[in-house]
């Protein structure tokens, strides 16, 4: 892993740690849209007590949550007249990984659309509120405990800053998370970026969105000429797939523009020795599916 801090040390700037990025992000992100909902999703790299507590006064923050974090109920009230310092914690928890064992844990299966590439899949879930506590820091959550009833996963556990927030809704916000995840690896793969090789940085921050822009084109065109002629992803022995990848979108956009009529034989050519078709679409199937 990159030495970031080094790196910050050398270029005489102060370092600035992921989380910090991620509250200016959200922060500034929150008050460009104040009139709209906003969910934020992340890993558990950004499943950070002081990220939380900063950002969810403005909006709503889904993260994975570890099996063993400290849960606690929300501190009782303090009696008038009472002496001392007031309480931040009521008393603890079980853990999650106490609440799978426990046979009496309530369970509810919940049906979740598109879970990873899939339609719909049934899942386990139990869920509460707590107060997340480490020494001199803490946040309220709602916590979501997940074991898959296909026995597809292991068991897995999300927070939300939202504590009304619906078991099935916060599950369905982080699943989403799985197609940016994909959108970002088929244009590293495909299109090149985070390869950019300018000079200028002007032309590197609009070389990116273009070809995210790209990205987008070629699938909307590579959709509705699947819809048309229909596809088969290209396969191959040590790779099988069921349904076309983004790959397949692009071989089609591609023989698309390349037999279009500007590229095309002309039918004038009436003296041509013999037809060539043939060796022409091997060699435009070639280029369009490169190994």
């Amino acid at each position: 892993m990159e030495d970031t801090n080094g790196y910050a040390q050398t270029q005489g700037r102060r370092h600035k740690k992921l989380t910090d990025w991620s509250r200016q992000a959200l922060l500034q992100t929150a008050r460009w849209l104040p009139d709209r909902r906003i969910v934020a999703v992340a890993d558990s790299s950004f499943s950070v007590i002081e990220l939380l507590r900063s950002v969810s006064p403005h909006l709503d923050m889904v993260t994975r949550l570890r099996l063993d974090a400290g849960l606690y109920e929300p501190p009782p009230a303090r009696h008038p007249g009472a002496k001392g310092r007031p309480r931040v914690k009521g008393a603890r928890l079980p853990t999650l990984t106490e609440r799978l064992a426990d046979p009496t844990t309530p369970w509810r299966q919940v049906v979740i659309q598109c879970w990873y590439g899939k339609t719909q899949h049934r899942l386990d879930v139990a869920t509460g509120t707590a107060l997340w506590h480490h020494p001199g820091r803490r946040v309220p959550i709602r916590w979501v405990l997940m074991r898959d009833a296909e026995g597809g996963r292991e068991p897995q556990a999300f927070l939300c800053t939202d504590l009304d927030g619906e078991p099935t809704e916060i599950l369905g916000w982080f699943v989403r998370r799985w197609r940016v995840e994909v959108t970002l690896a088929e244009v590293r793969r495909h299109l090149g970026v985070e390869n950019q090789r300018q000079w200028s940085d002007l032309a590197i921050l609009r070389t990116t969105p273009a070809l995210l822009g790209l990205f987008s084109l070629v699938t909307l065109w590579g959709d509705r000429i699947k819809g048309q002629h229909g596809v088969l992803p290209n396969r191959v022995c040590w790779y099988p797939k069921a349904e076309p990848t983004f790959s397949d979108a692009l071989a089609l956009v591609r023989r698309e523009l390349w037999t279009s009529p500007a590229f095309a034989t002309s039918p004038d050519h009436r003296e041509s020795a013999k037809n060539i078709d043939g060796l022409l679409n091997r060699l435009i199937h070639v280029a369009c599916n490169p190994p």
